[in-house]
């Protein structure tokens, strides 16, 4: 068997699948990587974007559908990997301290996930979403990540995760994000061998092994933490009762969670210079309006205010570089960039020394996408929207390639 284990495929379900950036990600590791079934499905829009965009790449199929998880998972099909950026904007920094996590309008939607890992068992799960997870809901931190570890656990499933920085490991954007790799508890052992907590946070893990750590701070860990512990009788206790500061690494076997904070080994990083298109850019793209309103959103500022029960507070922001660094990576991109807000980036034109908004083609080079990939049709300022919702694909090639050695170890 060992001979023929490159040519064993592996059957994908990719879930909130955006324009496809999983899916483009685990093709780009390995001909493998056979996606079944996915499911794109944006509420309110009238106009499907992103699943076009998705079927104009991939292809029409039966089993690409374009309605709500909680109507068609119950015809998803048996499948090896489940993939999935769940939606996040519950648990956004974006939204403050109003964000309501996992009892959010969309944060309910990892139950839809839950039911359908109950319902087809998957060996393998790939999940991704903000960082500000583990640190959800702002007034019982780390409630929302426990219950996600909790379900998972009583699914039969163990776990590690990481908040990785994609600039941190050579990509032209800062955008840091958590990723949650599960799988059936029976088969740690067969990928992992039996090593322990710190060893799989340490180099022998799933992240561990291709997004080396520097070093770990000693000062931010948690150890035998018991998510399944009698402390708590059921799901609905812990929700009410539980608080844990989670770090940016963590693993959790037979319900204990271990979690640390790890230092990144990171490597040269590619600039935001380095993906700007060449030549000639599009008049469009430029600013002709004043300066001044761009200036003032990116300055730092100390706001008087009033909050919902008639106190007053001070909001403040900090000062932004304007116009944006080229020689760094990029800040993160957000769904916003389409409109002129503190967050929408602003270059000196290398050609012209004029000034001018990022073109979608460079939007979608900060996440790894081919040029124009979202360019089937769709507005312009949906194809801003999509990559501020996108992850970024090398990523996920990485992790794809890590994922066909470990399931050459349990075929």
């Amino acid at each position: 068997m060992g001979n023929n284990i490159n040519k064993r495929t592996i059957r994908v379900v990719e879930l909130f699948a955006g324009v496809g950036g999983f899916r483009l990600g685990l093709e780009r590791a390995s001909s493998n990587f056979l996606t079944i079934y996915a499911n794109q499905w944006e509420p309110g829009r009238t106009k499907q974007w992103a699943f076009e965009c998705y079927v104009s790449h991939f292809g029409e199929s039966e089993n690409h559908t374009n309605e709500d998880i909680a109507i068609v998972k119950n015809e998803i099909p048996q499948h090896d990997l489940l993939v999935g950026g769940f939606p996040c904007q519950d648990y956004s920094v974006a939204h403050g301290n109003n964000a309501k996590g996992i009892q959010g309008k969309k944060g309910v939607l990892w139950w839809e996930i839950i039911d359908i890992i109950k319902n087809q068992e998957p060996s393998l799960i790939l999940l991704e979403n903000v960082d500000r997870l583990i640190r959800s809901p702002h007034l019982q931190r780390g409630r929302d990540f426990g219950i996600m570890l909790k379900t998972l656990f009583d699914a039969g499933y163990d776990c590690e995760w990481r908040v990785i920085n994609a600039a941190d490991y050579g990509h032209p954007q800062r955008r840091k994000r958590i990723f949650i790799f599960a799988y059936k508890r029976n088969l740690r052992v067969k990928m992992f061998g039996r090593f322990g907590f710190k060893k799989l946070l340490l180099g022998k893990g799933f992240f561990s092994d291709i997004f080396p750590i520097r070093e770990v701070n000693k000062n931010k860990n948690i150890e035998n933490l018991d998510i399944n512990s009698s402390n708590f009788s059921d799901l609905v206790d812990l929700s009410e009762n539980f608080t844990s500061n989670f770090y940016n690494s963590g693993v959790m076997i037979k319900g204990v969670v271990y979690s640390t904070e790890v230092i990144p080994k990171k490597e040269k990083e590619t600039t935001l210079r380095e993906i700007l298109e060449t030549g000639e850019v599009d008049e469009r793209f430029f600013i002709k309006e004043s300066l001044e309103k761009i200036e003032y959103l990116k300055s730092s500022k100390r706001i008087e205010r009033i909050n919902p029960i008639g106190e007053p507070y001070i909001y403040s922001e900090g000062q932004m570089f304007f116009p944006d660094l080229l020689d760094r990576p990029a800040r993160t991109m957000l769904t916003s960039e389409a409109s002129i807000n503190r967050s929408t980036h602003v270059i000196e034109d290398v050609e012209t020394s004029r000034f001018r908004f990022l073109t979608p083609i460079e939007a979608e080079r900060l996440n790894g996408f081919d040029d124009n990939w979202t360019n089937t049709g769709m507005p312009e300022r949906f194809r801003y929207f999509t990559m501020g919702n996108a992850l970024v694909v090398p990523l996920i090639t990485t992790m794809g390639k890590k994922i066909e050695k470990l399931w050459g170890r349990i075929i």
